[in-house]
């Protein structure tokens, strides 16, 4: 017997965006997600994403998930009740073999060996470092070094890569006066844009495409207002609350 009415309703995904959706050559929809932390709900988030994905292209996607947290894996890979045929790919990162990423020539693919096995942490990252120091162009090497940092972020690592950043092939850029200064300055203008590239996508996350109008706005803030935009950036309701037109 029911014995009450109130659950009319059901919760709303407020312009749920997937991390990467893309088509393999065989025209199969694949999708990869990235999650740092054990999400009780991401079985049901990746249930939602497959079904928005049917409803949109009219075919369920393969769909894995690449864990980079720093805690033990734990996550449910499958429905256990009415849906126990729906499931996805859970890849823990840290049981991948660091050695083919280590072995590219691609600093990028070094950067990301970060996230997987290996035993000697010390020479694991100096020897990263040492190759995203072989990258003389400045914007390159300031890129990489963020990116390395904010990995090894994942992993409790950052202390490792700052002294690491005393190997040879760096330090000889940071003595250099002409390098050194280029490179520092390239590092706080990678950081300010990296900041400003990761609320961009936090607001798309939040309410959907970026217009033009609020692009511009986001442009024009300084790195101390990005600071306190990211602080604001739950509590708004609208996106014309979290970027209001200055008053000239």
């Amino acid at each position: 017997m029911v014995v009450d009415w109130p659950l009319n309703e059901l919760p709303h995904m407020q312009n749920p965006r997937l991390d990467l959706l893309g088509r393999a050559s065989n025209g199969r929809l694949m999708q990869i997600e990235c999650q740092s932390t054990n999400d009780s709900a991401m079985l049901l988030r990746m249930a939602e994403y497959s079904l928005g994905a049917y409803r949109q292209y009219g075919q369920f996607p393969l769909q894995f998930v690449l864990y980079v947290g720093r805690k033990q894996l734990r996550m449910p890979q499958r429905l256990p009740e009415l849906f126990d045929s729906f499931h996805y790919t859970l890849i823990d990162l840290r049981e991948i073999d660091s050695a083919p990423l280590l072995a590219s020539a691609e600093a990028s693919d070094n950067a990301l060996s970060i996230l997987t096995r290996f035993s000697d942490q010390r020479r694991t990252v100096e020897q990263i470092v040492g190759r995203i120091a072989e990258e003389r162009e400045r914007k390159q090497l300031t890129f990489y070094l963020e990116a390395l940092l904010v990995l090894a972020g994942l992993r409790g690592l950052e202390e490792k890569v700052e002294e690491a950043k005393k190997v040879p092939a760096f330090y000889d850029i940071l003595e250099n006066k002409v390098l050194g200064r280029e490179y520092k300055r390239g590092l706080q203008e990678g950081r300010q844009e990296g900041e400003r590239t990761l609320l961009r996508l936090q607001i798309e996350k939040r309410f959907g495409s970026v217009p033009e109008w609020a692009s511009q706005r986001l442009e024009k803030l300084s790195e101390p207002e990005l600071g306190e935009l990211g602080l604001r950036l739950f509590e708004a309701q609208t996106l014309e609350e979290l970027l209001p037109e200055r008053s000239s």
